[in-house]
């Protein structure tokens, strides 16, 4: 074993990371497997590479909801799509969830925003998602959002930031394994068995 756990690297923008954070937690059971939920800024790295997806392009955008869409389906889980994307306030978002993070109740805002995302056409990182997603998990809005746009929290989310890029993460979701990247959620079975064996084995 690589190491005693998998970083799950996400940030709040991203379409794809709906599918893994939909079904993280039954996987964390089913495998065995702790993974540690690690939100940053995505945008940020974006924007130095120059390079911000699917916003601009329509046939690729096209394809990205309609994979999504068969992918839910594979997985059983709902999706009413296509849903309002880019998602332009997200470092609010990301700013809430790594808060959470510190505070406990982190996994569950992830769940709750992305399924106001995806599920009810609520963008995220903007109202009513935000103040709803905290509501559902039983956190008050106010103080919440109060801390998440305090200069510790933006300096919180920099600093995640800055380790996503020196790892060489350059998307959402990123599987982390020591210092093994697998990008997209169609790669979490390889890091699982990337954790459990130093390789990845084809499955039959």
């Amino acid at each position: 074993m690589a190491t005693n756990h998998i970083d799950f690297w996400f940030t709040m923008g991203s379409s794809y990371s709906y599918l893994s954070v939909m079904r993280l937690l039954e996987v964390e059971r089913s495998a065995g497997i702790r993974f540690d939920w690690r939100p940053f800024h995505l945008l940020v790295i974006l924007q130095e590479m120059k390079h911000v997806p699917f916003a601009d392009k329509p046939a690729k955008s096209a394809y990205m909801w309609r994979d999504i869409e068969r992918r839910a389906v594979m997985y059983g889980i709902p999706a009413s799509l296509p849903a309002p994307y880019p998602a332009k306030q997200s470092v609010m978002a990301n700013r809430v969830a790594i808060l959470g993070m510190r505070q406990g109740w982190g996994k569950e805002f992830v769940h709750a925003a992305y399924r106001r995302w995806l599920q009810l056409g609520q963008e995220t990182g903007s109202e009513p998602n935000l103040s709803e997603s905290l509501r559902d998990i039983g956190q008050d809005p106010q103080s919440v959002l109060a801390l998440a746009n305090s200069s510790e929290t933006e300096a919180a989310l920099m600093a995640a930031t800055d380790i996503a890029r020196e790892l060489g993460i350059f998307g959402s979701p990123t599987f982390v394994v020591g210092r093994e990247l697998f990008w997209g959620d169609d790669r979490l079975e390889d890091a699982i068995s990337w954790h459990k064996h130093g390789c990845v084995k084809l499955t039959r």
